[in-house]
């Protein structure tokens, strides 16, 4: 049953953005942007509510390269009132240059959204991802949990992006066994 409501949760955000590729207001992608290093694991660190996270745990984004140059985008996350394990396979492409951080990503077919790598640790040990407008921002990490420091570095530039931090979600990472 719960896999039925994120996927309707979904289905409604995926037309709800049709044609939503375009960059936020005083946002940037980052320069110099490499994808081999970006694939693998990133965990939610934070993020701005939307439909289809709520109520999940344990967040967490595997990309992986295609042979096509193309990024599979795998999804998944506990859900807290079911005691199970929701994901969504989704795929993302460079909306431009493959040398700037702005992918288009999507989870039903011919509807993209962007995904805008504004900022990234030099080492890919962090990124801050909006989508194409302020509504959608996350904080993702190589690991599960950063410092506060290291937390209230990334929210600061949140902030001066334009980000309504004081919105912020902070779903907890613990450790459960992934499917």
């Amino acid at each position: 049953m719960a896999w039925i409501k994120h996927t309707l949760a979904l289905l409604v955000t995926g037309f709800a953005v049709l044609g939503c590729t375009g960059l936020p207001d005083n946002i940037a992608p980052v320069d110099n942007f490499k994808v081999t290093p970006y694939m693998g694991k990133w965990y939610e660190i934070a993020r701005l509510d939307h439909p289809f996270e709520r109520g999940l745990s344990n967040i967490s984004a595997t990309y992986t390269l295609q042979d096509d140059g193309n990024v599979e985008v795998l999804n998944q996350g506990w859900d807290e009132e079911d005691g199970e394990w929701q994901q969504a396979l989704g795929k993302a492409k460079f909306a431009g240059s493959s040398d700037k951080g702005h992918l288009k990503v999507s989870f039903f077919g011919p509807f993209y959204s962007s995904y805008v790598v504004y900022y990234l640790e030099p080492d890919y040990s962090v990124a801050l991802v909006s989508g194409y407008n302020h509504d959608y921002m996350w904080i993702l990490s190589r690991t599960p949990t950063l410092s506060q420091t290291q937390l209230d570095k990334y929210v600061a530039i949140a902030k001066k992006a334009g980000f309504d931090t004081d919105a912020l979600i902070y779903p907890q990472q613990q450790t459960r066994k992934q499917p």
